[in-house]
């Protein structure tokens, strides 16, 4: 694989038509390689629109979806970023290299271990990597001005919501079966945000969470 090719394409072929022009998310997204966050098994298929599995039974979100959610949530230098469910590590990269801190929650330890090891070897050193099951909310007693779910919820995430600084934006997967959007949060004022859809799209549920919805009545 020649990776440096691979990674162009994956900018101009799948991020840029999907209407990632944001000039900052663009450069970031240049200059951070997605392969090292890739399982062995998968590095030829790393800047591919394929589906990459993850130990635990998750997966990698598509690099389109990484860039729409880093464009929606506009992250700056000065911001404290949360990220519930760190995943491959990639996205939590991503927001490291545009905020001054992120916080990032990951249920599995194999998935933790992993992110922590290739996100020191790619220098990166502003994140906080925190075991815990965060799929209902989190109890930090802090605020942050971004926070992305990467794994779908199935109705508005208002415990996430009460975290954000005034300003400060969410991006979040909501709905359930075939009937998804990506949606961006903003608060406004201290009891009020708005909300603008991104994009359908379909996205795999944290852990536990399609099960305790089935038991809604």
């Amino acid at each position: 694989m020649d990776a440096t090719l691979a990674h162009f394409n994956m900018l101009e072929q799948q991020i840029r038509p999907w209407d990632v022009l944001d000039i900052r998310i663009l450069d970031t997204l240049a200059a951070l390689p997605r392969h090292p966050f890739v399982p062995a098994p998968f590095q030829a298929l790393a800047y591919s629109e394929t589906i990459i599995p993850l130990p635990a039974q998750q997966q990698m979100l598509e690099p389109k979806i990484v860039a729409r959610f880093l464009q929606a949530l506009d992250p700056q230098a000065y911001e404290q970023a949360l990220e519930i469910g760190t995943g491959s590590g990639y996205l939590t990269a991503l927001l490291a290299k545009m905020s001054t801190k992120v916080t990032s929650i990951e249920l599995h330890d194999e998935l933790r271990h992993n992110a922590a090891q290739t996100l020191n070897g790619q220098g990166i050193n502003n994140v906080e990597l925190i075991a815990g099951d965060a799929k209902d909310g989190w109890q930090d007693g802090k605020s942050y001005h971004t926070i992305v779910l990467t794994a779908s919820v199935p109705t508005t995430p208002q415990a996430y919501l009460d975290k954000l600084e005034v300003g400060g934006r969410l991006v979040a997967v909501v709905g359930t079966d075939c009937a998804m959007q990506a949606i961006k949060y903003t608060r406004t004022e201290q009891n009020q945000w708005t909300e603008e859809v991104l994009f359908e799209t379909q996205l795999a549920c944290f852990d536990g969470a399609q099960q305790a919805e089935s038991f809604s009545f």
